[in-house]
């Protein structure tokens, strides 16, 4: 097989969480370039018609399911709906996310939950899912979690987002183990940690530390449009395949310094 060959995932299906918007529409370009069918989840069915109206214009055939991944009894009938209408589920990016901002002593309740909830609970539900009715069938799979830089360290002074750190670095582990338990079936399962990318969920947070995020990172900038779409389709490909297990830091370095 050629080099171009190993990346190209012509006829592949994959299922994006959180892919209406941001970091997961990205990845759903990217992926749908490189031949893909794909399948977006969101909550909101507004920002799923604008997806796949974009995608759509690109050429490429794109499935919306809105519903709310919290909601995990809801997981098995989203994954059907994948099922039927292309019959196999080869790529699973779990994207959604959630944060929140308080000192670790005023933390509310409903706010720890809502981000464990989506953040490490749902990529759970939905990996056993989609490995029980495709993958572990048909004996091969690409389980891409998307973790965060956030997951490898604590937080900067005044930045107060326990919740989600603890989160993320609970999916890098995830991945790992999950790695582990489904090699036998020929699925590979990889994290991404994104650093600073601009986004509605961390536009808060964004704005108050870009500029010494710029400063700090080796390559001086943070993360664009087109910054995640190589990973993502390396770790969708069979360029990847003698790869599990391992998490990768799309970050312009800020995790080194």
């Amino acid at each position: 097989m050629g080099v171009k060959d190993l990346f190209q995932l012509d006829g592949r299906v994959a299922l994006i969480t959180g892919g209406s918007r941001g970091l997961g529409l990205q990845m759903a370009e990217a992926l749908g370039e490189m031949g893909c069918r794909l399948a977006l989840t969101a909550r909101k069915a507004e920002e799923l018609e604008a997806a796949r109206l974009h995608l759509q214009a690109q050429g490429l055939e794109v499935l919306c399911i809105a519903g709310d991944l919290q909601q995990t009894e809801d997981i098995p009938a989203m994954v059907q709906q994948v099922m039927a209408r292309y019959g196999q589920i080869d790529i699973l990016v779990n994207n959604a996310g959630a944060t929140w901002g308080a000192p670790a002593e005023d933390y509310p309740d409903a706010a720890w939950h809502k981000v464990m909830n989506l953040n490490i609970n749902a990529p759970f539900f939905l990996s056993r899912e989609v490995g029980r009715c495709s993958m572990i069938p048909r004996q091969q799979g690409k389980i891409i979690n998307i973790a965060s830089v956030a997951g490898l360290k604590g937080t900067a002074p005044g930045v107060h987002t326990i919740a989600y750190n603890t989160s993320k670095a609970a999916l890098i582990n995830f991945t790992r183990t999950l790695a582990a338990e489904w090699g036998r079936y020929n699925i590979n399962v990889n994290a991404l940690c994104p650093g600073f990318f601009p986004s509605k969920l961390s536009a808060g947070l964004l704005a108050q530390v870009q500029d010494a995020v710029i400063a700090r990172a080796p390559l001086h900038r943070i993360g664009g449009e087109e910054d995640l779409k190589g990973s993502v389709v390396f770790l969708a490909s069979a360029a990847s395949r003698h790869i599990t297990g391992q998490y990768l830091a799309v970050d312009g370095g800020s995790s080194i310094v």
